[in-house]
């Protein structure tokens, strides 16, 4: 059923009502009737109405009573307004990890638009786009929608999860954040095997499980979800590291290079620091000590022969090219 034919079937007061059922989880039988100006009767009728057209609308129990729109096998038509859709439109188009479930989503609203709003949806799809990282494997969005809803309901969480090496455990987790960061997504949760946090790309998780446990939300050790996941990259002890230490403030470092650093950096007086690279790809670790390199500072550098090799060939090629053009 179109948007069109759901707006002219129900009258006004019940769209008022589905609007309500949809911004809050739960709704007392007496909020709903004082908020529509209707008696308890008028009510009951309206939410059958609603269960006619499948909504799932939900008695809840208890002395006062009330109503919920609870999930159901069919997604119903969903009403929104002229600004709720050209959000959902914007995010859609410019949506990388997940973009064959976009196109085809961005399509179907396309289609349900209310004509005034059409152009405005093509302007947006047409004018917006963003730039995709290379390489990056595609997300399952069901397993994206599963996670966020364990997250919501705080239920305890088993999934299948593959190292970076290839091999693949059981893992029961309390579910906290997804984090967007540098192509991927990431899930931030506390595993509750290994009794601490930890960070899962989720391309590399299957088969995400709820429980029967549900948990309290836990604090962070820090508050902001994704400077706690480049906290824990910074930590990290991958393939390849490289230490350099530059006769630069940690400020300056900071300030002159190009987005983030995979690994550290920190302070080691007014004018030094000491910057810590390391990661699983050579390339990577190769071209940000290069990009720290080339800051033309005075510096210092530890690093594994592979990387070292690399450098010093580039540096080598460098000089030659510069002296033949001398």
């Amino acid at each position: 059923m179109s948007e069109r034919t759901v707006r002219g079937t129900l009258p006004q007061r019940l769209l008022r009502l589905l609007s309500l059922l949809q911004v809050r989880r739960e709704w007392s039988g007496a909020e709903l009737t004082e908020r529509l100006g209707v008696s308890a009767r008028t009510l009951r009728r309206d939410v059958e109405r609603l269960r006619d057209l499948d909504y799932r609308v939900e008695g809840t129990p208890g002395t006062a009573g009330g109503y919920r729109l609870a999930s159901g096998s069919d997604l119903p038509p969903l009403l929104l307004d002229d600004e709720e859709a050209i959000a959902i439109a914007l995010a859609l188009a410019t949506a990388t990890e997940v973009e064959d479930s976009a196109l085809r989503a961005l399509a179907k609203l396309e289609r349900v638009m209310p004509a005034r709003l059409r152009p405005r949806l093509a302007a947006v799809a047409g004018a917006a786009s963003i730039v995709p990282y290379p390489d990056t494997p595609a997300v399952d969005p069901l397993v994206l929608g599963v996670l966020a809803a364990c997250r919501h309901e705080r239920a305890v969480t088993d999934f299948v999860y593959r190292d970076r090496s290839g091999r693949e455990s059981e893992r029961r987790v309390e579910p906290h954040h997804l984090v967007s960061h540098g192509g991927h997504w990431y899930l931030i949760a506390y595993d509750t095997d290994r009794d601490d946090w930890r960070t899962f790309r989720l391309d590399r998780l299957r088969d995400p499980r709820p429980t029967h446990g549900r948990f309290p939300l836990r604090e962070t050790p820090e508050s902001d979800p994704a400077t706690f996941l480049t906290s824990r990259f910074a930590q990290g002890t991958y393939r390849y590291t490289v230490t350099i230490t530059l006769e630069l403030s940690a400020e300056r470092v900071r300030e002159r290079l190009y987005g983030p650093l995979p690994g550290r950096i920190e302070a080691r007086g007014t004018d030094r620091c000491e910057a810590r690279i390391s990661a699983e790809s050579l390339d990577l670790t190769c071209q940000y000590t290069a990009a720290l390199l080339a800051l033309g500072v005075d510096s210092a550098m530890e690093a594994p022969p592979e990387v070292a090799d690399r450098l010093g060939a580039m540096a080598a090629r460098l000089a030659d090219r510069t002296g033949s053009e001398g």
